[in-house]
């Protein structure tokens, strides 16, 4: 399953049934699981680890070091989970020793081509970056977020579940859960309303987080009055209890 082309280091360890296209590259410290396929001409640098049944598309540099001048060769680490999708010219960059010194991918996420995931980045599962979304370094994106085509994101920011940015957003603060976003500098315009019912949240529960959301930026509340009435709501509604606790984990303030 290994093209005769491929160079595959001694030192990396391929489960059976991994496939390696003409001419990638496969080094030292690279790990992959069942089920996986690695297409033509991408190189893949270790101290990598890649879950199953997983697919690179062509051209992508997976495990390179990262962009941060302050990397002088530390052993740091890039784990990939099960089942993602990485398409063309996408680059994902190992972890730094100024942060835990790893980046991490979760499982069923979807990279479009010349996606970009910095050094000490966290991506959760079930999340879309649409083609030439990048992420700065220590940049979390947590499950089932979209970023749109062309999306910017800073470094440090969050990026809650179920949001959505638009395309050519410019993102410099943290975006919470179920919130749609868009423009430079990004504005709030709304909840992820059609993203949400096709995840199937209920009607009640989406006219509860719309009122959640009324709350944080209609209703004149200080950051702290609109917490506290969304732990409120939530004892009823718990798709309420992973916004309350970005909320008051933010650390780069939200956009508003």
């Amino acid at each position: 399953m290994i093209h005769a082309s491929a160079l595959v280091d001694p030192a990396a360890e391929l489960a059976d049934g991994v496939e390696v296209g003409a001419f990638s590259i496969v080094g030292a410290g690279v790990q992959i699981d069942a089920g996986t396929v690695i297409g033509p001409h991408v190189v893949l640098k270790g101290p990598t680890r890649i879950g199953k049944n997983n697919r690179i598309y062509q051209f992508s540099s997976v495990g390179e070091d990262p962009q941060d001048k302050k990397y002088v060769g530390e052993p740091t680490r890039l784990e990939i989970g099960d089942r993602n999708v990485i398409r063309e010219f996408t680059t994902l960059h190992r972890g730094t020793a100024q942060d835990r010194g790893v980046t991490k991918i979760g499982n069923d996420n979807l990279f479009m081509a010349y996606t970009h995931v910095a050094h000490d980045c966290v991506v959760g599962n079930g999340v879309i970056m649409a083609n030439a979304a990048s992420l700065a370094g220590h940049v979390h994106v947590h499950d089932c977020a979209i970023l749109g085509g062309f999306s910017l994101v800073h470094q440090f920011c969050k990026i809650g579940k179920y949001s959505f940015s638009a395309m050519g957003s410019v993102i410099a603060r943290d975006i919470p859960p179920y919130v749609m976003v868009g423009g430079s500098p990004t504005e709030p315009h709304g909840i992820n309303t059609v993203g949400l019912e096709r995840r199937g949240f209920s009607g009640d529960a989406i006219r509860e987080i719309r009122r959640a959301y009324k709350i944080i930026y209609k209703s004149g509340y200080k950051l702290d009055e609109a917490i506290a009435l969304l732990a409120d709501m939530a004892t009823h509604t718990p798709e309420l209890a992973c916004m309350v606790e970005f909320l008051r984990q933010t650390g780069r303030s939200i956009v508003r």
